[in-house]
């Protein structure tokens, strides 16, 4: 299709005859217990590694026979672990698009909610946030990492733990900028906080590297006893 029509995933398929397919412009969450298989599906879409069977489409095409790095330049990660360089600010948020005018960079910062806590440094923009980042809290470096992504401005979205290990306040703002984030486009999340994926348009339960149920969460809570036992587990602890 158009680069501007909506992008569609589908048809992953693995040994366990896993066949799913992901609706352009829709938000898809995939959850299951650590090991389930949840994170082998998601890095099968920017090929960090490929299926030995099978093939997963985009638009009705083998990924294998697109460039790699046209198909990556269609895909943004956001995860719980940020690469950041020991840089300014600014260029760790540029490195998602070199050629980027400051303008743009400006606004990626805004859209990601960075400029409250940019604002605040010593240099602001210009502020050396040493080896991987080490200099700001966690909140702050996926923030970095969600500005690159509204930088990059890429069609697929892919957001791993994005919101794991933060405080209440800080996921609150970062829930805030992935909603802008994910707007319209096509997006796949993985999460353990189910809370973050309640208005997913599909959710896909994994267990055992297999595709166990999926639907919405009112279905799965209804038909789905694995996704029923994992949202009441997570009503214990919180």
């Amino acid at each position: 299709r158009d680069a501007q029509e909506s992008r569609g995933l589908g048809d992953v398929y693995k040994r366990q005859d896993i066949n799913i397919k992901i609706i352009g412009n829709k938000m898809t969450a995939l959850v299951g217990q650590s090991g389930s298989g949840k994170s082998t599906l998601l890095n099968l879409i920017p090929r960090i590694y490929d299926p030995k069977s099978g093939m997963l489409k985009v638009d009705g095409q083998n990924i294998k026979e697109i460039n790699l790095n046209s198909l990556r330049k269609e895909i943004s990660i956001v995860d719980q672990n940020v690469t950041l360089f020991d840089d300014t600010v600014f260029n760790n948020i540029k490195y998602a698009k070199p050629d980027a005018k400051d303008e743009e960079i400006y606004k990626a910062a805004d859209l990601s909610m960075c400029r409250d806590f940019i604002e605040k440094l010593n240099q602001k923009y210009q502020t050396m946030i040493g080896e991987n980042g080490v200099k700001l809290s966690g909140g702050e470096k996926q923030r970095l990492s969600i500005a690159r992504a509204f930088l990059k401005d890429s069609k697929i979205i892919l957001l791993d733990e994005a919101t794991s290990s933060l405080d209440s306040e800080t996921e609150e703002k970062i829930q805030k900028a992935l909603h802008k984030l994910t707007t319209n486009k096509t997006t796949i999340v993985i999460a353990h906080r189910l809370s973050t994926i309640l208005n997913s348009d599909n959710i896909y339960v994994v267990d055992g590297g297999k595709i166990i149920d999926s639907g919405k969460h009112d279905d799965l809570l209804n038909n789905s006893k694995i996704y029923k036992n994992f949202y009441q587990r997570q009503l214990k602890q919180n």
